[in-house]
C-alpha cells in the first residue's frame, strides 16, 4: 500500500515494495510461480463472469426445483454470451463493459418505433450518447432498421 501523505510514515519505515510491478503470492500449490500465476489470472477472469451473472439473471433462481434452475442457468448463460457478443460488435467501450451496462446502453433502447410503409423506423432522442454504437451493432449484424 502506497502512503499518499509521507508525513504519516514513521521514521525508519519505508515501502516494502517500491516497484509496483511485483507482488507477493502465497499459495500451497505444487506448481512453480510461472505456472501458478497464469492459472490465478484465469481464475480471476472466471470470478468476474460469475459476479456479472450474479448481478443479473442468477441473482435469484426462480424455483426450488433443480430442473427449473438448470433450465434458468442455461438460458442465463445463453443471454450472457449473446449480450457480450453484442457488446464486442458495438464498440471497444462495450466490449469491456459489464452486461448490465450493455443492457442499459444497447438493449433497453430509448427509441420510439414507427412503421411507415411496412418498415421499422426507430426515432432516437437527439442527443442519445450510444446511437453510434447502436448503429454499428445494427450494421455488423446485418439488420435493416432505419434510425
Amino acid at each position: 500500500m502506497k502512503r499518499l501523505n509521507p508525513k504519516t510514515v514513521p521514521e525508519g519505515q519505508s515501502e516494502l515494495f517500491a516497484v509496483w510491478r511485483h507482488h507477493v503470492i502465497f499459495t500451497d500449490s505444487v506448481f512453480v510461480l510461472t505456472d501458478a500465476e497464469p492459472m490465478h489470472r484465469d481464475h480471476a477472469a472466471v470470478e468476474q463472469v460469475f459476479a456479472d451473472l450474479e448481478d443479473s439473471a442468477l441473482a435469484h433462481p426462480p424455483s426450488g426445483k433443480f430442473t427449473a434452475n438448470a433450465a434458468w442457468l442455461t438460458l442465463a448463460a445463453i443471454a450472457y454470451n449473446l449480450t457480450r457478443a453484442a457488446g464486442h460488435l458495438a464498440s471497444a467501450f462495450h466490449a469491456r463493459a459489464l452486461t448490465g451496462t450493455i443492457r442499459r446502453h444497447l438493449i433497453n433502447v430509448p427509441a420510439r418505433i414507427a412503421r411507415p410503409g411496412r418498415r421499422v423506423v426507430l426515432h432516437f432522442p437527439q442527443r442519445w450518447h450510444w446511437a453510434h454504437d447502436f448503429t454499428d451493432l445494427q450494421t455488423t449484424t446485418g439488420q435493416r432498421m432505419q434510425t
